[in-house]
């Protein structure tokens, strides 16, 4: 039997006036039963308070409160658990999320950070920073990605300008960041990038390596490991440093040609090498100076991986692209598909048009 709340009201009047109610006369004006009148007298006096059964209202949120509040916990922003979330049917707005990760907001800036210790000479992580769009001088836009290879002991950054991100090129910018850095860890965190995961033998939660950079992986002497989604322990450094691409911003029509950014880029990372890390207060490249000595020796067979004939196809502007470096060669070209050839070296390459050499040029 439900009690309705202006009864229950009228009652706590007679209890406070210490008035004995008329049942049936209070029943005929509220349309209840009397015993529903008494009842309510009866509680009034016992200062028993009536709650309305309320229909409990489901929430957007409902099903995900658990997801959300661990990936919180583990460090994720409001913004990188709604897009995750919504990859899993989630419906409702960010604010909706942002509201909710403010309730355990407090608690967790209070709550330790675990800092994760680095090993001298042990690790080092890769990512790619894709689709990177500045404008030249003249106004023509240059999309292009940052290959980002970074040793978390010493905070040291090897940072590499590609105009692609196919697996030979990944190979390439490995082998330049062994050489910068001074010979190769034992094991070395990627990414979720295209060119190592086999896509079709992974899900969410395990990762497989295809063959040819396993390969790869195993001529260099490094052992190659997934980073997990949401694991800011393990790719914190990556993900900071590709932050920091923000302060190419103030080069973003000032640059004038492709190479020309490319140098930027070069002495971006010197710049970084050279400032002292927020984590530790020290500076990446003193660091470094004791970590390289814990590295393995360079295995220069490896270009093999990369170093092979390929072939360009002249621009409009009789241009070729090599290694994210443009060349320059005879206007008779354009539209037409040449060959180029790599010295041993690595320092010439040799154009070629149907089988005859047209032009040599060293490297930048």
């Amino acid at each position: 039997m439900s009690m309705g709340k202006d009864v229950y009201e009228r009652m706590k009047y007679f209890v406070v006036e210490k008035i004995k109610p008329n049942y049936s006369a209070i029943a005929r004006q509220y349309g209840v039963d009397p015993r529903t009148v008494k009842t309510a007298y009866l509680r009034a006096q016992n200062g028993e308070t009536i709650v309305r059964n309320q229909r409990k209202r489901r929430s957007k949120l409902d099903g995900f409160q658990d997801i959300i509040k661990d990936k919180y916990t583990a460090g994720c922003s409001a913004r990188a658990i709604y897009d995750f979330i919504v990859e899993k049917d989630f419906t409702g707005k960010y604010t909706i999320v942002k509201d909710y990760c403010r309730h355990f907001r407090k608690a967790q800036t209070k709550k330790a950070t675990i800092r994760v210790e680095h090993t001298m000479g042990l690790s080092a992580q890769v990512d790619w920073k894709e689709q990177v769009t500045m404008t030249d001088q003249n106004g023509v836009p240059h999309t292009f990605s940052i290959f980002l290879y970074v040793l978390p002991y010493s905070k040291f950054k090897f940072l590499k300008l590609t105009l692609d991100q196919k697996q030979d090129t990944l190979f390439k910018c490995l082998f330049e960041a062994f050489k910068a850095t001074g010979g190769i860890p034992k094991e070395i965190w990627f990414d979720n990038i295209s060119t190592v995961v086999d896509h079709k033998l992974s899900d969410f939660h395990h990762h497989r390596f295809n063959e040819r950079f396993l390969s790869f992986s195993h001529d260099a002497g490094f052992h190659p490991i997934a980073c997990q989604p949401f694991r800011p322990q393990t790719k914190g450094c990556v993900e900071a440093l590709a932050r920091t691409m923000g302060r190419l911003k103030p080069y973003d029509g000032e640059f004038s040609t492709i190479n020309n950014l490319n140098d930027i880029v070069d002495r971006l990372a010197k710049r970084l090498n050279h400032e002292k890390s927020q984590s530790n207060n020290q500076k990446p490249v003193e660091l470094w100076t004791k970590e390289k000595e814990h590295f393995r020796s360079l295995n220069h067979d490896l270009v093999r991986y990369f170093h092979s004939d390929q072939t360009r196809k002249v621009s409009r502007d009789s241009m070729i692209r090599f290694q994210n470096h443009q060349y320059s060669v005879s206007p008779n070209y354009i539209g037409k598909e040449v060959e180029i050839k790599l010295t041993p070296d690595g320092k010439t390459i040799h154009i070629f048009y149907q089988g005859v050499e047209i032009q040599k040029l060293g490297l930048e």
